[in-house]
């Protein structure tokens, strides 16, 4: 199989768009952050920095996976999805049944501004430009692993490369609207489902690496996410704290 059907496309558009509007929130946090404190400016600055050096990053290592054979890609792919999807995962159900503290995007917020003001100021300010830099570009690779290893292997780096970035104008636009309240964004469950698909995406890529064919072709994309799905359901109702009866929830 050398390309994705329409609901393995589908299903490809919805993974990248919801890692990459994942990985966004936590950058846009910083930069709104480094913005009101700093000024501008500053953040701009760091922020086009980081754009700059992400996309040299994708000319540096994207044409050189084409080179690699399709069925050693997809194994290694794979492999990658599924230790990054499963770690994902187990954060998302640690969160899920109180293990394992939340993203708070308001708190990292507040916390930043507060490193910021210890800082000295200046007509440009380097530690604004460092932390709106740091927080783009950090984010943004991740991002970009993401476009290069499920686009590649998928044979659909245009369909990938899409996705992201209607994530991260969303993102940017939805940004600007709320400003300050992103703790709105349901960042846990966003996390979860995208651990899911990715992976259902790794097992489904070893599985052809190793020269495996799945009943359904694509399809067994969303076989592999139902079952990661119901196991994830099941983990969360074994493992969550069951209360009295007759008390409720604080």
């Amino acid at each position: 199989m050398t390309a994705l059907s329409s609901s393995g496309v589908i299903a490809l558009f919805a993974t990248v768009f919801l890692a990459s509007a994942v990985e966004m929130v936590e950058a846009l946090t910083i930069v709104v952050a480094v913005g009101v404190t700093k000024g501008w400016r500053s953040a701009v600055e760091g922020v086009s920095v980081a754009l700059l050096a992400l996309a040299a990053l994708v000319a540096l290592f994207g044409p050189a996976l084409a080179r690699i054979p399709l069925s050693s890609l997809r194994i290694v792919v794979g492999t990658v999805l599924l230790i990054f999807g499963m770690q994902w995962w187990r954060k998302a159900i640690l969160r899920s049944i109180g293990l394992k503290a939340k993203h708070d995007e308001d708190a990292i917020f507040a916390e930043t501004v507060e490193e910021l003001k210890k800082s000295l100021t200046s007509t440009r300010d380097a530690t604004a430009f460092v932390m709106a830099f740091k927080g783009v570009f950090l984010e943004g690779v991740e991002v970009v692993v993401t476009v290069i290893t499920l686009g590649s292997s998928a044979h659909r780096l245009g369909v990938a490369a899409t996705a992201a970035g209607v994530a991260v104008v969303l993102v940017a636009v939805v940004g600007a609207v709320v400003a300050r309240q992103l703790s709105n964004v349901p960042e846990n469950a966003m996390k979860m489902v995208v651990g899911i698909m990715m992976a259902a995406y790794g097992t489904f890529w070893i599985g052809e690496g190793i020269g495996l064919h799945w009943p359904g072709q694509d399809l067994a994309l969303l076989a592999f996410a139902a079952i990661y799905g119901v196991l994830t359901w099941l983990v969360v109702a074994s493992l969550a704290p069951h209360r009295p009866s007759g008390t409720e929830a604080p």
